[in-house]
């Protein structure tokens, strides 16, 4: 019996999993700055200055700014101004808001991401199948309202329903975000469910301890993969190599 026969319900991450970033963010910056008429800004800057800055206002504001009742256009000028800053760059508030706009609309569109080939047909393929299946990522709502649609992820042909950190004011590791996933998918029991993403710290992990069946995703040959595999769990390349293990009669205990 294969493991596919036995699930009710598959969720996913999403960047990492069914999405990747291209170009660098300093391409972003650049080209925000650029039309203002300003030069590019140092990219190994800006980068180690968003770092900083992101992580700060992850740890002082969780989830956008849930708790805090932060707008999520507040959350992110914050964070992009102090980026700026710590990479040494400080404009006047007209000149910034201008930057900023060209900014926050860009990571609001499609043009950072791309979709990695074999996300649609797994995604469609899975709800053929009668399987429900569920977005959970550390994201705020503009990746369910207008990113994923606008890469073609649609709910309702690709997916049926998504918990969302910047949403529900739980971000993964914290088991619970899993435990509202399994409830908005009609509390399927979590043994009928398979979480899939690319973290063994944010995904397998927190998904095994609320009982769910998990796997991870090595699309980049990172150096951690052969540790997760240690740890027992199943690593495999690509989305094309998860059909193939749900649908082989030897995988009923794979995960």
């Amino acid at each position: 019996m294969s493991l596919l026969s036995r699930l009710r319900c598959i969720t996913v991450d999403v960047t990492g999993t069914l999405i990747a970033y291209k170009g660098e963010l300093g391409d972003y910056y650049c080209m925000a700055a650029k039309s203002v008429g300003l030069p590019c800004p140092d990219y190994k800057r800006v980068h180690q200055g968003f770092k900083h800055a992101y992580t700060e206002m992850v740890n002082k504001y969780p989830c956008f700014g849930f708790a805090a009742k932060m707008p999520n256009i507040v959350w992110w000028k914050t964070c992009v101004r102090d980026s700026f800053v710590r990479a040494g760059y400080e404009y006047d508030e007209e000149t910034f808001e201008k930057i900023f706009r060209r900014i926050y609309a860009s990571f609001g569109s499609s043009a950072p991401y791309t979709v990695f080939s074999d996300s649609q047909p797994f995604l469609r393929w899975a709800r053929e199948k009668g399987i429900k299946v569920g977005i959970i990522s550390n994201a705020e709502y503009r990746y369910q309202d207008v990113i994923l649609p606008a890469l073609g992820l649609n709910q309702g042909t690709e997916w049926d329903f998504g918990v969302f950190s910047g949403l529900e004011g739980v971000e993964k590791p914290d088991p619970r975000i899993y435990e509202i996933a399994l409830q908005r998918a009609g509390n399927i029991a979590p043994e009928e469910t398979l979480h899939i993403g690319d973290s063994m710290r944010k995904d397998y992990v927190p998904a095994r301890s609320v009982g769910m069946n998990a796997l991870l995703l090595d699309r980049f040959r990172t150096p951690d993969a052969e540790e997760w595999r240690k740890s027992g769990a199943i690593v495999l390349p690509d989305l094309v190599a998860v059909k193939e293990l749900l649908s082989s009669e030897k995988s009923a205990s794979a995960c």
